[in-house]
């Protein structure tokens, strides 16, 4: 008996670890919540400083190097439509918005799906990560991380922990014991690799003219 109960023991957790690899394969190809779309996001606002000053190298910095000429030429287009009245500069400043975060994202390999309105839930972790960067403190978000890490680890693991002790003939309990497995693992192992990987993006050389031209992800 106690030879079974080992083999199904043994053969729960194999099943699990196939679930889990399979399942982690998934996780680069997740798409991250983005803010870059928003009305009220960086790259639009860097969009406004540009219109409002004529100075084109405040959006460049968002762009790959072969999206500059796309960009200068909406750019062109945007100031002299502005200058025609109100309405019309209502209507240049919202297709040069359009098409700088459209270009944009699709440096990033992201679909564009129109300009999101300002003021939308993007949940906690943007703001604080933005308020992190404009005030030069990361407390906040470390408060934030820790703090949503140390609950998802409690929940999980004594959601794992209440399911392990199972009889081996009680089949049920036992894939109710690998599903809280493989959630554990798969939470513990996605938080590493977020953790480990590298800083995302891309450094470009400077185009003719212009200093910088850092290609930013948001």
């Amino acid at each position: 008996m106690r030879a079974k109960s080992i083999a199904k023991y043994t053969a729960l957790l194999s099943l699990a670890l196939v679930i889990v690899f399979a399942a982690m394969s998934l996780i680069d190809a997740t798409p991250a919540l983005a803010h870059c779309d928003g009305l009220d996001g960086p790259v639009v606002g860097a969009a406004r400083m540009a219109l409002q000053t004529a100075d084109l190298n405040r959006v460049l910095i968002w762009v790959r190097p072969d999206d500059i000429s796309e960009i200068r030429r909406a750019f062109d287009e945007a100031l002299a439509i502005r200058r025609l009245g109100p309405q019309a500069q209502e209507l240049a400043d919202r297709y040069f918005f359009e098409t700088l975060v459209r270009i944009h994202r699709a440096g990033e390999g992201a679909p564009y799906t129109g300009l999101k309105p300002a003021g939308r839930d993007l949940g906690p972790a943007i703001p604080a990560a933005d308020k992190a960067v404009e005030t030069g403190s990361l407390d906040e978000v470390a408060r934030l991380l820790t703090e949503a890490v140390r609950n998802g680890l409690h929940t999980r693991f004594h959601d794992l922990m209440a399911k392990k002790s199972f009889r081996a003939d009680d089949v049920t309990a036992g894939r109710r014991f690998i599903e809280s497995y493989v959630t554990f693992i798969h939470y513990v192992e996605g938080l590493y690799k977020a953790a480990a990987q590298p800083a995302a993006g891309h450094q470009h050389e400077p185009a003719a003219g212009h200093d910088n031209n850092q290609h930013l992800h948001a």
